[in-house]
């Protein structure tokens, strides 16, 4: 085990990136930390090196993405529509069912070892609802979880309508993580009318925006949802 425990995290926002590429770099990354990882435990303690971790924010062309436990039959349109709505599709390797990403939606990839923070996948899952949960309510609103599902919910308590805000997916590897969250903004919400959101489907999906009624500025909220996750994961950021 590392015995150097880094909290520095590199901060890299991507921009708009075709998602592929976002994926390619995400995963460039995640095989170097786990790569530092396996020479770690061939090496004695002194000669370890600190493992690396990276937060990445990106915003990604239409695009649907379905996860290792997903179900095809929830991408509801076939490959001429897509061709007409400019979106692609994936099957990658995160957890998780069919979700969207598009323009106007902060996506982050956290690419950490978790053993520079606590060993605790559901901890670390909790902690990235809670920096959503943390930066909605900068906006007035209350959001939160609803058992049983992940991600962030408003309406989560009475459940009359509850609108899904921020979805999650991820993979880990001794202890690294990649994939991340979906945080829908400024987001053309038509889009998840093709798919069956996470598999779910009878809740809503919503956004900032649709919620605020106007267009929000993207860069503030990604600088909000910055501060709440380095605090939270008491992290060390840098650019």
């Amino acid at each position: 085990m590392n015995n150097q425990s880094n909290k520095n995290v590199k901060f890299i926002d991507l921009g708009v990136i075709d998602y592929k590429l976002g994926w390619d770099y995400q995963t460039q990354l995640f095989e170097k930390t786990v790569g530092v990882k396996i020479q770690n435990r061939k090496n004695t303690p002194e000669q370890q090196d600190a493992t690396p971790n990276y937060l990445i924010f990106c915003e990604h062309p239409h695009v649907y993405t379905l996860g290792k436990s997903g179900s095809p039959e929830n991408l509801l349109i076939g490959e001429q529509d897509m061709k007409a709505r400019h979106a692609s599709y994936y099957k990658i390797n995160r957890g998780g069912d069919i979700t969207y990403h598009g323009p106007g939606q902060i996506v982050s990839y956290p690419i950490l070892d978790l053993e520079n923070f606590f060993t605790d996948i559901h901890k670390y899952l909790r902690y990235l609802e809670e920096a959503v949960i943390r930066t909605l309510l900068e906006y007035g609103l209350e959001a939160g979880r609803i058992e049983g599902l992940t991600g962030v919910w408003l309406d989560h308590v009475s459940q009359q309508n509850p609108r899904k805000i921020c979805a999650l997916g991820v993979k880990s590897s001794r202890w690294v993580t990649m994939h991340g969250l979906a945080f829908n903004i400024n987001t053309d919400l038509s889009y998840f009318d093709d798919i069956v959101p996470c598999g779910i489907e009878d809740k809503a999906v919503t956004s900032l925006a649709q919620e605020l009624g106007a267009g929000q500025d993207i860069n503030k909220v990604k600088d909000q949802l910055k501060r709440h996750i380095a605090d939270l994961f008491e992290m060390d950021i840098t650019s």
